[in-house]
């Protein structure tokens, strides 16, 4: 039955990178994206084939993959490339929390590790419920504003939104969470995030580094409360943006302290 299973499988994004090293299943990839930092041995183990919207198709070719894994419309070309080529392709398209977890179960059942996927997935929900249950005996919750880009301002994707009220917080803009397109949740002025007078400003930036010194510079945000309490915040986007295990796990994570101990001080 083995060798029924994907055997040269190449990760275009890193979640599916992280996940398969988790499962034990690392010996099955042969080539990863170039944003991979998840685990940190991967960059040294594997092969850098793709950016996020371009990929090396002459190295993945000749790579010989049997499985590619990729994320999103927005890899849609790559894909097509690749499949005209001959080459089997999955691309899912999770953003929701609960769609990241099927999307796990799913690989996990395709490299044959589905009861060890499930048993990890478990841990992960169980996780999860207990920051919950902590976040719900807040007395005060968090108003929050995830930044996603700053140039234009975009606020955050649907699974961020969703964890941050697992870890006890409240977005400022819930309604563009449900976008699952980029260029849907840009916030059109800045005056729009002044209005809603976010307690805490978390940064997460594909690609740059977010810097809270630029945030306390803008015209007009002085008197935001997270400005001027000091509630602005980095969290690497490898820990939060991408769709798998990160997000579920540290991500979560980060934000849940964040919140906690802004809600010390508030209560």
């Amino acid at each position: 039955m083995n060798n029924l299973l994907p055997q040269r499988i190449v990760c275009l994004t890193e979640e599916t990178t992280e996940w398969l090293y988790l499962l034990g299943q690392e010996h099955r990839i042969v080539g990863i994206s170039g944003y991979t930092v998840r685990p940190r041995r991967a960059r040294e183990e594997k092969p850098k084939v793709s950016a996020f919207l371009t990929a090396k198709i002459d190295k993945i070719l000749n790579l010989k993959p049997d499985c590619v894994f990729g994320f999103s419309d927005l890899q849609a070309d790559i894909a097509s490339l690749l499949i005209k080529a001959g080459v089997q392709v999955t691309v899912f398209n999770q953003r929701s929390v609960d769609e990241i977890f099927s999307v796990l179960y799913q690989v996990a059942a395709m490299v044959g590790q589905a009861e060890i996927g499930l048993v990890q997935l478990a841990a992960m929900r169980a996780k999860l419920d207990a920051i919950a249950q902590q976040a719900s005996g807040f007395k005060r919750r968090p108003r929050v504003y995830f930044e996603e880009w700053d140039e234009p301002h975009m606020s955050t994707i649907r699974w961020v939104s969703e964890l941050m009220g697992i870890a006890g917080g409240d977005d400022v803009f819930p309604e563009l969470a449900m976008q699952s397109m980029g260029r849907d949740r840009i916030i059109a002025s800045g005056q729009t995030i002044i209005d809603r007078a976010p307690d805490i400003v978390i940064g997460s930036l594909c690609g740059k580094k977010f810097r809270p010194e630029k945030v306390v510079a803008r015209a007009g945000w002085q008197d935001v409360p997270a400005v001027r309490n000091g509630q602005i915040f980095e969290i690497k986007s490898a820990d939060i943006l991408q769709p798998g295990p990160a997000a579920l796990t540290d991500g979560v994570a980060q934000m849940h302290r964040i919140f906690s101990q802004w809600e010390a001080v508030h209560a």
